[in-house]
Order: C-alpha cells, then sequence, then structure tokens
C-alpha cells in the first residue's frame, strides 16, 4: 500500500502528501522530491510548492496537453510525482543545510506572551529563554505571510496552543505555536504566543531576493539586550 496520497488541487496544480507530519524525515524526501523535479521537470510546470509533508506541483494545462495525449493531466502529473518520490531520494544530501544565527531580544517590551509560556510549563522566564536559543531548528515551509518561517521543533516544556483570540503583531515579533517556532517578517493580526522580537528585517521587497530563508535552512536564536537590539536597529536602517 501506497504510503502517500496524490490530490488535484483544481485543474493546474496536484499535492503529493505524506500525512499530517512534523518530521525531518518526511520533511527531507519532500525535499529530494523538490529537488528531482527541478532537474527533470514535466511538461508545464510553472512552480513547486513545499510544505512540512506535502509538495504541490503547478502547471500549465495547455503545454502539458500539447506534450502527451495518450494519459490524462492527472495520471501523467501523478506518475511523475510518484517517480520523483521514489528517486528523489537520492537528493535528500542535496537539500541546503545553511543556517542562520537570528538575534532576539526577549525584553518584556518585546514579549507579551513570555510569562504566559513560562507558566504553562512550570518555568522561570529565564527558563523560557534558554530553552528556546537551545535548539537548531529547521525551516520546514515559508508561508502565512511572505518570508514567515515554520520551525520545528521547540523544547515540550515550552510548547503552548495558539491564542484563543489574535492580535496585532509587529514585524519581526518570535512566536511560538504548538511545537512550532516562527517569526513576523510585518506586522499582521496574529494568534501565535509572542516571546521576542528580532531587529533584523525578514522580508523586504526592495531586495532581490526580498526573502532570505528557505525550507530545509535551520536557524539558532540568541539573545540580546535592549540596547543590542536598539543598535542593530539601527544598523539595518
Amino acid at each position: 500500500m501506497e504510503d502517500f496520497t496524490i490530490y488535484p488541487l483544481g485543474d493546474q496544480a496536484l499535492t503529493f502528501s505524506l500525512g499530517n507530519s512534523i518530521r525531518q524525515r518526511d520533511h527531507e524526501r519532500i525535499q529530494g522530491m523538490k529537488r528531482w523535479l527541478e532537474q527533470h521537470p514535466p511538461p508545464g510546470l510553472t512552480d513547486i510548492v513545499v510544505a512540512y509533508s506535502s509538495l504541490t506541483v503547478v502547471y500549465d494545462l495547455y503545454q502539458l496537453r500539447q506534450a502527451t495525449h495518450s494519459s490524462t493531466a492527472f495520471e501523467f502529473v501523478s506518475a511523475a510525482l510518484r517517480e520523483a518520490f521514489h528517486r528523489g531520494t537520492d537528493h535528500t544530501a542535496d537539500v541546503s543545510q545553511k543556517r542562520w544565527e537570528v538575534p532576539v531580544c526577549y525584553d518584556q517590551a518585546f514579549a507579551p506572551d513570555l510569562d504566559h509560556v513560562a507558566r504553562l510549563g512550570n518555568l522561570s522566564t529565564a527558563e523560557v529563554i534558554t530553552l528556546h536559543t537551545a535548539r537548531v531548528y529547521r525551516i520546514f515551509m515559508i508561508g502565512f505571510l511572505p518570508g514567515f518561517p515554520y520551525m520545528a521543533e521547540v523544547d515540550a516544556s515550552i510548547a503552548a496552543p495558539r491564542r484563543d483570540q489574535p492580535r496585532q503583531v509587529e514585524a519581526g515579533s518570535v512566536g511560538i505555536a504548538g511545537i512550532q517556532t516562527g517569526i513576523y517578517p510585518v506586522s499582521s493580526p496574529g494568534g501565535w504566543q509572542i516571546i521576542g522580537r528580532t531587529p533584523l528585517k525578514m522580508f523586504d521587497r526592495g531586495s532581490d531576493p526580498p526573502v532570505h530563508l528557505e525550507p530545509g535552512h535551520e536557524v539558532r536564536f540568541y539573545a540580546v539586550t535592549r540596547k543590542e537590539f536598539e543598535d542593530l536597529s539601527r544598523q539595518r536602517a
């Protein structure tokens, strides 16, 4: 029995899914598929979108129909996805392991939910900060907002559910939702538990590319003081 599913998203996209998991091994397999498809693109391929344990391919239906006459678009692209799954395993080692060091100020002015996360885990705020900065996090996907990195997984003792009511969140805010941690690249309504803020600009529409973080990259946070945060902010203004 196949341990994956393939289903259409409209008539010009198919999704390949390994289920609803947050596991590095599954993500590496998805990344390997992406590499294979980039090197062996089916006719009409226009985009590849990677998530935690799934991959969506978008294609130009007209170009695809011009290239194949013996099968439907679903059959043709499904076959390409199956081949990518079985052959892409050889490409998991090619996934970029670039690591980013991200400064975060955990001052109360930037961390409205730090006390709440500490109480949930029966910890001090200092312990929450220590645990949050102790791990190297893998970026599983970019989504929700341009440049928003979904990373996992945080220590179980600081995992926290989303807020019941979203509120306005400032750009650079670092949050926790379940076992995930992430960075808001722009100001936006959001429901993650905010425990700090980075002075780094995560999304810059004037840059090429506007976003530097990618799925497969790694992130390590390190704590900075309020003054260091302000100094870094001025340097990047």
